[in-house]
């Protein structure tokens, strides 16, 4: 009996000790949490400090790395018992879900996964994550009895450090509440963005940057069965949190809403014990898939955005305007208080999370059973990258017809499969959220909505498509790679179809390198194969003094997957000869892009993340600040992002601007940018809008109540149009005489008098996917979407509707493309 008491008093003892050594984030980082802003590594030096501690309950992963080099990192936390059992626990989560082969096991433990911080400048997220975990291992242990609890502390590194990093050396001391006052009030680009200024929560579906694609891969590997995403909104607004707002996709089951409301009743008892204030079921809906609610929801989870009053103007603290003092504390503490409530309903309903969890991958309910794409093979293995990012399966036809919906006709048609031809079925695990990214047109329950309504795969990738009712048998075996190039000293050049992004990287690689390249502005036939305009010309006679001129050109074609057909003779069957001026030299651009006050940094981030991380060509930032000093003689190409010049382009900078496009510059305007010239002297842009729609505008008998979607009418959220091309235009080079444009608003542009109209909305068009309002449509009647217009020497060219957006529309890129090596190319030399 005296041993045993020994032995207990033994081992409370070292409990205590042991608890002692655990420290409280505010005793860790020697200040009180929420009094200031922790640097990331300071953050990570915690979670490791948790882990030190507690071996047996907490594991710390690194499971990436941001372009800034800053870690990415993952923190594992449960009981004893279940962190013994962990990959069981995994693997029997998955085998739920059937992604795993084996029999179907219900651990009846939650997995729950806690995101912070997506938006570097909602930085009051990642100082909750601390203070969260301390108290689910001190306070509430219990949930962790039947709980799995994953917690991101910080998904977005290089913006909260961008944020964090300014607040810190600008803040006052103490803290100045005045919204005026510098330290509530962010530089360019601010600290929302990740390093190349991506919006990180419209990322989840495309995985266009690191930080996505290697959060993916482990998301994949445990498919969470609830997944929170914590926000911060502007500083007049409290607290939102679940259940979200119509509409929710259809592919969203009763019991995903059903506890959505749940979890929201839950936090509710918390909030109104303390007084605070919430919302619920307005703003945030459950429909467009690249967000950190709507990807996970997709993919079984319950998917959820929880938004905190403050944002990147509260700082330490702000004097809203409500005459309330908000401050980091108040903000760090309602994002805690929702998290540990999370875990704790979580825990209460494990076993019905499970079930439930299992359900949803049943689809054998979905209406289009495979999904059938046909088009260059580029293209084909681009969208193959995107699905490997998301571990869904997909196979090759065995040829044959197949009947279905019929993307390019918007009605009931048939395709002529070949091996070649993707096949991507609803019949695998998750094939909801194969619907999700292939339908044709998205169910809307409410016009309303916080995103964009339209981003069918097919027509972003531009491939031909079919969407059947039947299962569509498939070959699992890989489609036939390139073939090996050869090439041939004694051939007079290497000519190569122009067709995709790897053909422009293949030709920017080469003017890299000095290779002079030419392209053809007209079909010919050499050798009995036509190639079409655009096509790439390579000419030994241009590049006599390139050292081992057939291997360089080899050794890029490799590097890039391009097979360059060798030409014995530059004497055409039919079309123009190597030598004639229909087929001209590219000369390598000079290009600088604006960037800084004015421009969109979201804009401007897509053309900098193209530029290095897709296209590899080289480019100048010029910040609008400097424009008025800036020497542009030095650059042929100048790119304006889409932004919001009116305030910047005064009569000085615009005529700088003509001069220097009359001398040979060549003007790429993008989206918001073309405001700046619509109707201004020498510009033959103009704005397009009918008197209809005017009239309609200005009515004023509406309902205060009925305003907002009485105006419903006059926008467009996000709707694919389909265009006529002038595919004879080097802006269209490589394209069919159509192309399927993502329309992100109801701005738009007469036809241009003088000038080249390329891609443009004929009479009365309608949306083919999206919503799109009756009196919107009326304004696009003969409307603009990429056009050329020559100013003495040089070219303006208009892109209305902006390619680059969220870098996902894929088939938009090659316009880009051209407009900076091929239109115009008598470039002004430098």
């Amino acid at each position: 009996m005296i041993k045993s008491f020994a032995f207990i008093l033994a081992f409370v003892c070292s409990a205590s000790i042991f608890a002692q050594n655990l420290q409280s984030p505010s005793g860790f980082l020697g200040y009180d949490i929420g009094t200031k802003f922790t640097r990331h590594h300071q953050v990570m030096d915690y979670f490791k400090h948790i882990e030190a501690q507690l071996p047996k309950q907490v594991k710390v992963e690194q499971y990436g790395q941001t372009n800034e080099r800053r870690p990415l990192l993952l923190v594992y936390l449960s009981s004893e018992e279940n962190m013994k059992n962990i990959e069981q626990i995994r693997e029997n989560n998955l085998k739920n879900a059937g992604v795993l082969e084996g029999p179907s096991t219900t651990n009846d433990i939650a997995i729950v996964w806690l995101s912070y911080n997506v938006h570097g400048n909602e930085a009051s997220s990642t100082e909750a994550s601390m203070l969260t975990i301390y108290k689910l291992l001190t306070e509430n242990k219990e949930y962790l009895k039947n709980t799995v609890v994953i917690i991101d502390p910080c998904i977005n590194p290089d913006g909260r450090d961008r944020y964090v990093n300014w607040y810190n050396k600008t803040a006052s001391v103490p803290y100045n509440i005045d919204q005026q006052a510098s330290e509530h009030s962010e530089p360019w680009p601010g600290g929302r963005p990740n390093h190349y200024l991506f919006d990180l929560n419209r990322d989840w579906a495309w995985a266009t940057q690191v930080e996505t694609q290697a959060r993916l891969k482990v998301y994949n590997k445990w498919l969470p069965h609830i997944h929170v995403d914590f926000h911060e909104q502007g500083i007049n607004e409290p607290y939102y949190f679940a259940p979200a707002a119509e509409p929710f996709h259809e592919v969203i089951s009763d019991w995903q809403r059903n506890f959505q409301t749940q979890i929201g009743e839950n936090h509710a008892k918390y909030f109104d014990a303390e007084g605070w204030l919430y919302f619920t079921r307005e703003r945030f809906d459950l429909l467009y898939p690249s967000y950190g609610d709507t990807y996970p929801t997709y993919m079984g989870a319950i998917g959820m955005t929880y938004e905190q009053g403050g944002h990147g103007r509260a700082g330490l603290g702000v004097l809203n305007d409500e005459g309330e003092v908000l401050t980091l504390v108040d903000r760090l503490t309602h994002h805690t208080t929702t998290g540990i409530s999370t875990v704790e309903i979580s825990s209460q309903n494990a076993k019905k999370l499970n079930t439930e969890f299992g359900n949803y991958f049943d689809n054998s309910k979905l209406l289009y059973k495979s999904y059938v794409l046909q088009g260059h093979a580029d293209k084909i293995e681009s969208l193959t990258l995107l699905l490997d990012k998301h571990e869904i399966s997909y196979g090759f036809a065995q040829g044959g017809k197949v009947t279905g919906f019929d993307y390019w006709s918007s009605k009931q048609g048939q395709l002529n499969t070949t091996t070649n031809d993707l096949v991507v079925s609803t019949n695998q695990p998750k094939g909801k959220m194969v619907k999700v990214l292939f339908e044709p047109n998205t169910a809307l329950s409410d016009s309303l909505t916080y995103d964009i309504t339209a981003w069918s795969v097919p027509y972003a990738y531009g491939l031909g498509a079919i969407a059947s009712k039947s299962n569509v048998n498939t070959n699992d075996k890989l489609r036939n790679g390139y073939a090996t190039p050869v090439s041939n000293s004694s051939a007079t050049g290497y000519v190569i179809e122009w067709n995709s992004m790897k053909d422009a990287q293949f030709l920017a690689e080469l003017l890299k390198n000095n290779i002079k390249v030419r392209f053809t502005e007209k079909p010919f036939t050499t050798q009995g194969k036509t190639y079409n305009r655009g096509s790439l010309i390579i000419v030994r006679g241009d590049n006599k003094k390139v050292a081992n001129f057939d291997d360089k050109v080899f050794d890029i074609a490799i590097s890039n997957n391009r097979t360059p057909n060798a030409i014995i003779s530059g004497f055409s069957t039919s079309g123009p000869d190597f030598g004639s001026p229909d087929i001209k030299l590219v000369n390598a651009p000079k290009i600088a892009i604006l960037s800084g006050d004015y421009t969109s940094s979201l804009s401007y981030g897509e053309l900098w993340h193209f530029f290095e991380q897709q296209l590899h060509y080289p480019v100048t930032s010029i910040n609008t600040k400097d424009l008025s000093s800036t020497n542009l003689s030095k650059y042929n190409v100048l790119v304006m992002p889409d932004g919001y010049y009116s305030g910047f382009l005064n009569e000085d900078l615009t005529d700088k601007i003509k001069i220097w496009v009359r001398s040979g510059g060549k003007l790429i305007a993008i989206d918001g940018a073309l405001n700046s010239f619509a109707g201004k002297d020498d510009f033959g842009l103009k704005r397009n809008q009918t008197e209809d729609s005017i009239e309609n505008n200005q009515n004023k008998t509406i309902k205060y109540a009925d305003r907002e979607r009485d105006n419903t009418k006059n926008l467009i959220t996000g709707a694919i149009f389909k265009t006529d091309v002038d595919n004879t235009h080097p802006l269209a080079f490589g394209y069919d005489d159509y192309y399927f444009t993502l329309k992100q608003g109801n701005t738009s542009y007469s036809l241009l008098d003088t000038g080249y109209n390329v891609a443009y909305l004929g009479d009365s068009p309608k949306n083919v996917s999206g919503y799109a309002g009756q009196e919107a449509l009326k304004q696009l009647n003969k409307s603009l979407v990429f056009g050329e217009q020559r100013m003495g020497s040089g070219s303006v060219i208009y892109i209305v509707d902006n390619v680059m957006f969220r870098s996902f529309w894929e088939n938009g890129k090659l316009f880009f493309v051209n407009a900076i090596f091929f239109v115009n190319n008598n470039l002004a030399e430098l």
